[in-house]
């Protein structure tokens, strides 16, 4: 295998991803790449894409228009400093997590209800209001960024210096719960450089055919 000279197979290297090269698939990720294996509350998940080649995108995801606000249609680049993800960097960043590596955590943002209809293998749903010290108490959000995100609460102010970066993502492009997310922890004082957006979220997901889980699973 080699790496692509493009930005997305430069932090994609193919061989650790492959879970069954004897599997056959028509429909894979990457020409280099069939599937990527993940953990997803202790069991392990294969995504890939659907194979059925007449699949068509899921119908909670085909309507093209919401009242706006607050279905608006958000920008590429949300604040700056913050990276903006398509699905093989969330990839990347989901495969790094059920490899062990405790310096990522992938978010998803959305509602309770929302997850259950089906998530990102891999995400932990941390929904937008637990972070909103307007909607909850400060000792809420305090455990979150705490135990969850590993900054550390020191003589009135945050430490991030062993934060870990966050890749959040919600239903789509015209979505605002994660924007609100990454927004609310930029005004704590989370480093920019720690925060990822895969902003197309799950609409482009499924619109992929990739892989979904749903609670419980």
């Amino acid at each position: 295998m080699t790496l692509r000279k493009s930005f997305a197979a430069a932090v994609l290297i193919a061989g650790p991803f492959m879970t069954d090269m004897s599997l056959a698939l028509e429909v894979n990720i990457t020409a280099d790449l069939p599937s990527v294996q993940v953990s997803h509350n202790g069991q392990k998940v294969t995504i890939m894409r659907n194979q059925n080649q007449d699949n068509s995108i899921n119908p909670a995801f085909a309507k093209t228009s919401r009242k706006c606000p607050p279905f608006c249609i958000q920008p590429i680049e949300l604040a700056p400093g913050v990276r903006t993800i398509g699905e093989l960097e969330m990839l990347h960043y989901l495969k790094k997590m059920s490899d062990g590596d405790k310096s990522v955590l992938v978010v998803d943002s959305r509602t309770p209800d929302s997850v259950e209809k089906g998530s990102i293998p891999g995400s932990v749903n941390i929904p937008t209001d637990r972070l909103d010290s307007a909607k909850t108490d400060p000792t809420t959000v305090q455990g979150i960024m705490e135990k969850q995100f590993g900054a550390k609460y020191r003589n009135g102010s945050w430490d991030f210096s062993k934060a870990r970066t966050l890749v959040l993502f919600c239903n789509g492009p015209w979505c605002g719960q994660s924007p609100a997310n990454i927004k609310g922890l930029l005004k704590l004082g989370y480093p920019a450089h720690k925060l990822m957006w895969y902003r197309g979220g799950m609409q482009d997901w499924e619109a992929m055919g990739l892989t979904t889980v749903k609670s419980g699973q």
